[in-house]
């Protein structure tokens, strides 16, 4: 038996990449899970429903259980159909994996409003909506007397917790993810939801477009980019195991999990008195000499 066995989980963005590895993955441990994809290009345009419904194939093929799914998960009412389909077909829902993205490359000094308002769009509403339906349906069964253990798993990015030259609508997306994650997990537990966040490095679209050679297929040997990779620790996430684990960050990349620190307290300066501007520079000249120096910007 898996260790997901019995679990309903809906995928965002799971035709291709990480979400198609974490598809597989969970369908191997048990759960029943919803395909969720529209099959636009890495840009965002466009339609093509067969990934999706291909993956569903592979799942079946190998035993296990699932739905394709092909509604817009930034549209509110749309995103509704989604957790209703997984309740409708399985009976139950347990975890929502918000994985669905695009991405615009584009240095600030040349990103347009458009460009910017999309990334957002699909990053932060798409992940507000799916996960709020399911919000509602999981307190609803706890005002109903049933108990809940339900897992909201989010994505950020490298490029969000540190900066990415020419991604600046993408960092920012990543970022407030980042911090969402942190509100939900403070917000729901009562309700026994936890919150989670990935940062996952591996072999997708978007990745060997902006990192075509760290991201090649190795010949031999263990493949760090394999996407793969990742799907373990997401799966774990999503089990009944994890229940004690919120609102945290993990950075995957091949066999490597690391938990983010977060935004931790640097160095202070109180001389308990309002500052004159004029001695600003010095004090702030000092607490940069004492603070651990930061990962730069990828790219810089």
């Amino acid at each position: 038996m898996g260790i997901c066995e019995g679990r309903t989980v809906i995928i965002t963005g799971a035709a291709r990449g990480l979400g198609r590895s974490y598809a597989l993955a969970f369908a191997a441990e048990g759960a029943k899970v919803v395909v969720n994809d529209i099959g636009t290009s890495l840009s965002g345009e466009g339609r093509d429903t067969s990934a999706a419904d291909g993956v569903v194939a592979e799942i079946k093929a190998a035993g296990g259980n699932a739905l394709a799914n092909h509604e817009d998960i930034t549209d509110w009412d749309a995103a509704k159909r989604v957790v209703d389909a997984a309740v409708a077909a399985f009976g139950d829902l347990h975890v929502v994996v918000n994985n669905a993205g695009i991405v615009r490359d584009r240095m600030f000094v040349s990103a347009t409003p458009e460009e910017w308002d999309a990334t957002m769009h699909v990053h932060l509403r798409g992940h507000f909506c799916v996960a709020r339906h399911a919000v509602d349906y999981w307190r609803a069964q706890q005002k109903a007397g049933k108990p809940v253990d339900a897992r909201i798993i989010n994505t950020t990015s490298g490029a969000g917790l540190q900066g990415s030259i020419a991604q600046a609508a993408y960092s920012t997306a990543k970022g407030g993810i980042a911090a969402l994650t942190l509100v939900q997990a403070a917000e729901l537990g009562r309700y026994g939801i936890t919150a989670n966040a990935l940062a996952p490095a591996a072999r997708t679209r978007m990745t060997e477009q902006a990192f075509a050679d760290k991201m090649a297929a190795v010949e031999s040997g263990f493949d760090a980019q394999d996407p793969d990779n990742i799907a373990p620790t997401v799966v774990w996430l999503g089990s009944e195991a994890s229940k004690h684990v919120t609102g945290c960050v993990f950075e995957l990349e091949g066999g490597r999990i690391t938990i983010e620190d977060g935004w931790n307290l640097g160095p202070t300066v109180d001389q308990n008195a309002k500052w004159n501007p004029a001695d600003v520079g010095a004090a702030v000249d000092k607490l940069l000499s004492e603070r651990r120096e930061p990962r730069k910007v990828w790219g810089s």
